[in-house]
């Protein structure tokens, strides 16, 4: 009798939990791998030494000298929301950089495909591109794509995705945004497994304050 209660009580708990992960599977998220949660506030915020697609090697802990970071992670240059929002982003690039803040933008791509993204949004921002993707799983937001999502973006945007990022397995993070304060702590976070529903530029400079 105390099983059969236990099991009642916990009956609405698993259907959500399994309501929950379809959610996240509809979105490409392979959930029988690492399901990404991402650095919450208060965390230190991993170190980034990258080379941008301008060829300029870039240190976050000297930049942190004298500005925030805005860490802003994107899916590629196939992804056409990613596209929107990151030209959206530079139409409002100085008032964020008026904050006394520098923005790095990172994605899994090849630096060839990153340089493409560049094109198509009129980059002022730093677009880094991460081949290893070390660092998109030190921020925790590295995630396996399912094979019904990798069909998909091959289908409708005609992108086989590990072939786009020069990898055997197609991994993508969660574009999720994150503000470092100057002592190298994360400070703010916008994280959400949706990806059209990104941080917008009123929020960012409402959190570098």
């Amino acid at each position: 009798m105390k099983y059969f209660i236990l099991i009642t009580l916990l009956m609405p708990f698993v259907v959500f939990c399994q309501e929950d992960l379809s959610h996240l599977s509809k979105k490409g998220i392979d959930i029988e791998g690492h399901i990404p949660k991402g650095l919450i506030m208060g965390d230190k915020a991993p170190e980034i030494n990258l080379v941008s697609t301008k060829g300029k090697l870039i240190k976050s802990s000297e930049l942190l000298k004298t500005k925030q970071l805005v860490i802003i992670f994107y899916r590629g240059k196939w992804c056409p929301v990613c596209e929107k929002y990151l030209s959206n982003l530079n139409d409002s690039l100085s008032y964020i950089l008026d904050n006394d803040a520098q923005v790095l933008v990172i994605g899994p791509e090849t630096y060839e495909n990153a340089e493409k993204m560049a094109d198509k949004t009129k980059a002022d921002f730093i677009l880094i591109p991460d081949t290893s993707m070390q660092i998109q799983k030190a921020y925790d937001v590295m995630f396996n794509v399912t094979k019904k999502y990798q069909t998909k973006i091959n289908t409708f945007l005609l992108t086989d995705i590990a072939k786009n990022n020069n990898q055997n397995q197609a991994k993508l993070p969660v574009p999720a945004t994150y503000i470092v304060g100057q002592d190298g702590n994360i400070k703010w976070r916008h994280f959400d497994y949706n990806y059209s529903r990104r941080a917008s530029a009123r929020e960012i400079i409402d959190n570098l304050k």
